[in-house]
């Protein structure tokens, strides 16, 4: 009777942990670094990057408003303060989504900026996958999925 228990006790406190995997929770500075990243000037040249900088300067207001409502984003759902791996997955979709309408005027290193942007959004909160989302937008498929 008593090893049952344990068993019992045991395979609850398993579910629980397994429960709370992928759960994130926003780191303290997180707030200041959102708000860091908004104020900085985008897709300007980055020699560490490789970057040579906007391809058509015309875009780089309307992207600068996307990425921005992008940090949006992710700056609401850290303030909940243990948002899940696939919630911040599911705002990098809706995020990337929103350059539908720019997609065929973005050169392939303005489309590599997206993406290290986003990148720099998911390190604030410290997410380490985008779920395949980031491939999806630069290539059209996910090479790591067969």
């Amino acid at each position: 009777m008593k090893q049952t228990i344990n068993i019992i006790f045991g395979l609850t406190l398993f579910l629980f942990t397994a429960c709370g995997q992928g759960q994130i929770k926003t780191p303290k500075n997180a707030m200041t670094k959102f708000d860091e990243f908004k104020n900085k000037e985008k897709f300007l040249q980055d020699d560490k990057l490789f970057y040579p900088g906007i391809g058509d300067p015309n875009l780089k207001p309307v992207l600068t408003e996307k990425i921005n409502l992008a940090a949006d984003d992710f700056k609401k759902l850290a303030d909940k303060g243990n948002a899940t791996d696939k919630e911040y997955q599911n705002v990098i979709k809706f995020g990337l989504d929103r350059f539908a309408d720019l997609y065929l005027q973005l050169d392939t290193e303005d489309r590599e900026r997206v993406c290290s942007y986003f990148e720099e959004l998911m390190d604030i909160v410290g997410l380490e996958s985008s779920d395949g989302h980031l491939n999806n937008f630069m290539y059209g498929f996910d090479p790591t999925k067969k």
